[in-house]
C-alpha cells in the first residue's frame, strides 16, 4: 500500500488536487489556512485586508520576537478598517475551506493544524474525508493515530490548546504503528525553524509516546524549515513530511 502525506498546506489548492496522485490514500496533517506567507508578503488573508506593506512589517515584528508590538500593530488595523476581526477572519477562511476541501482525493485523512478552525471542518468535508484527532484507523495492517492543532505559543493562533488537554489526546491512541501530529515531538532538532530563527512549540507528550510505545513513524509538520528533517528516536522514524505550501510535494509511506 502507498500513502501520500502533506502538512502546511496554506492555500496551495492546485498541488492537493493532485497529491493523491499514484497513492491509495491521502494524509493531511493540518495548516489548511493561508493567514500571511512568510516567503510572499502578497498572498493571504492579512495581505489581502491590510495590504503588502502592512505585512512586511508585522513579519518583521514578529521575526524579531517583538510579539506585543505586533499584535498592538495588528490592532490598531483592525481599529482603521472599521471591521470587525473576526466576523472577516471566519469569511475569509470559509472562501479558502471552500476551495481546498473539494481539493482532497478520495480518500483521505486528515487533522487540524494550529492556524486551523476545526469547528468549520463539518460543513466542508465532503464524503470520502475522514476527520480524526484523538483517534486512530487501521490501514491495510498498520494503526495510524492521529493528533490534531498546536500548543499555545506567543503567536496565539487559533487552534492552540494546552498541554494537558494535548496529552489527553496523545494517551486516548494508545500504541500505534504510525503517530501522525500537526507539531513534532519536543526535540530541539525537529523544532528550529532555520529560516524564523526560534523554536516552535513541540509536544512534550508525543516523544513521552514515542519513547513508551515505540511506533514504527511520528509523521509532522508544523516547521517549516526545520534544522532536521529526520531522525530515529529509538525505534522510531521521525519525519517531517515538509512544507507543502512551498514544495508541492506529498511524502510517500509505502509497506
Amino acid at each position: 500500500m502507498r500513502v501520500h502525506v502533506v502538512s502546511d498546506v496554506h492555500g496551495n489548492t492546485t498541488d492537493l488536487a493532485r497529491a493523491g496522485d499514484g497513492a491509495d490514500a491521502l494524509i493531511c496533517l493540518g495548516d489548511l489556512v493561508l493567514f500571511l506567507d512568510y516567503a510572499d508578503h502578497s498572498r493571504g488573508i492579512f495581505p489581502d485586508l491590510f495590504g503588502v506593506e502592512n505585512a512586511d512589517r508585522i513579519v518583521e515584528l514578529r521575526t524579531a520576537r517583538r510579539f506585543e508590538e505586533a499584535r498592538e500593530f495588528g490592532r490598531s488595523l483592525w481599529a482603521g478598517i472599521g471591521l470587525d476581526r473576526d466576523t472577516a477572519i471566519l469569511g475569509a477562511v470559509r472562501k479558502q475551506y471552500s476551495e481546498l476541501f473539494p481539493a482532497f482525493p478520495i480518500p483521505t485523512y486528515a487533522t487540524y493544524g494550529n492556524v486551523d478552525v476545526p469547528a468549520l471542518w463539518p460543513e466542508y468535508a465532503r464524503p470520502g474525508t475522514t476527520v480524526l484527532d484523538g483517534e486512530r484507523i487501521e490501514l491495510d495492517g498498520l494503526v495510524f493515530g492521529f493528533v490534531g492543532g498546536g500548543l499555545r505559543s506567543p503567536m496565539r493562533t487559533p487552534f492552540e490548546i494546552s498541554d494537558e488537554e494535548y496529552a489527553a489526546k496523545v494517551e486516548a491512541l494508545g500504541a500505534v504503528d504510525v503517530l501522525c501530529s500537526h507539531i513534532p515531538p519536543e526535540v530541539p532538532e525537529l523544532t528550529y525553524d532555520t529560516v524564523a530563527r526560534r523554536f516552535e512549540r513541540g509536544s512534550p507528550a508525543l516523544l513521552d509516546a514515542i519513547h513508551r510505545t515505540r511506533p514504527r513513524y511520528s509523521l509532522f509538520g508544523h516547521v517549516h524549515q526545520p534544522l532536521a528533517r529526520r531522525m530515529r528516536i529509538g525505534a522510531t522514524e521521525c519525519v517531517n513530511v515538509g512544507h507543502f505550501a512551498a514544495t508541492g510535494r506529498p511524502w510517500a509511506l509505502e509497506w
